[in-house]
């Protein structure tokens, strides 16, 4: 299996300075897969597709994904076209990774869609977007959209289309319309049960997920202790969990031996996430070098 290892900003990023082309271009220079941004309208952190597209900008290896990018308040066709180009124009280096965007109000005023009305939002919003990719005019009349002819381009070679969630309904959406999963605050037994749920339901639909597509965002602390309050978030978010701090490594052997478990049930694209950020740039340069040297030999082919 091809192991491949990436990074991640999470939602609580600050990194929107000029140290964010820093780390793109420490990242790229160690050799890392790819570089994955979080989106959070009312925090910190830079907007996806314009870091994306800045650090794209700059590189020549390094993938980009988005975890995840909101779709519900979005308009499908004109999304459609700014990731194609993106794509185009980066040589295929983007990954696509959506969401029906977090339970929080603030949240949810800025894309104006009320909680309980975003999974089907969601699921007309991306079917929009994949007729888009296709370069050929298409026709849809749905609930919220409506065209006739609407044609698209550029066309990008491929978009794959990674999902999260560990939800029944969640596991069947990435079986039914999604090319990768990407699931995060999860057990490699979760990763290996998820799957067998993704596999059967894209069999149920005619589709096949391929084997490198199955993934996992894993956060980390370095030589700290989880907060109380992000260990109450934790325990919130999994109380099936009877030690919540499992999810989240705290030394560069515990993580390294957690990615080795998910390589061990199928899973082979990683994307790791420092809870507590370097301070500066310098300290962000020191801190890929010593990740890189600690990850990096666990990607093979």
């Amino acid at each position: 299996m091809k192991v491949r290892i990436g990074y991640g900003l999470g939602t609580r990023t600050n990194l929107h300075d000029p140290t964010y082309g820093i780390v793109v271009d420490a990242l790229e220079r160690h050799g890392f897969d790819s570089l994955w941004l979080s989106e959070k309208i009312s925090g910190e952190a830079p907007d996806p597709i314009v870091a994306i597209a800045y650090g794209a900008g700059r590189t020549t290896n390094l993938k980009f994904g988005m975890s995840v990018l909101v779709l519900p308040g979005r308009n499908p066709v004109v999304l459609a076209k700014e990731l194609a180009t993106l794509a185009s124009m980066s040589a295929g280096r983007l990954l696509p990774a959506f969401g029906l965007g977090a339970v929080d109000p603030i949240e949810q005023q800025a894309f104006g869609v009320e909680r309980t009305a975003r999974a089907k939002l969601f699921d007309e919003t991306l079917t929009v977007m994949q007729h888009c990719w296709t370069g050929e005019p298409f026709t849809h009349h749905g609930d919220a959209f409506r065209y006739d002819g609407v044609r698209v381009l550029p066309a990008p070679a491929r978009m794959d289309v990674w999902l999260g969630g560990v939800a029944p309904s969640e596991l069947r959406r990435v079986g039914r319309v999604a090319d990768g999963w990407l699931p995060s605050f999860v057990t490699p037994a979760d990763a290996a049960a998820g799957r067998l749920v993704i596999e059967q339901v894209a069999a149920e639909h005619d589709r096949e997920i391929e084997e490198d597509h199955f993934g996992v965002l894993i956060p980390f602390t370095i030589g700290a202790e989880l907060s109380d309050a992000f260990r109450a978030l934790l325990a919130k978010r999994r109380p099936d969990l009877d030690d919540v701090g499992d999810l989240v490594p705290s030394s560069w052997q515990s993580l390294t031996t957690m990615i080795q478990r998910f390589v061990d049930v199928g899973t082979t694209k990683f994307v790791v996430v420092p809870i507590v950020e370097p301070a500066g740039a310098d300290a962000w340069v020191d801190h890929l070098a010593e990740a890189a040297e600690q990850l990096l030999p666990l990607e093979h082919d």
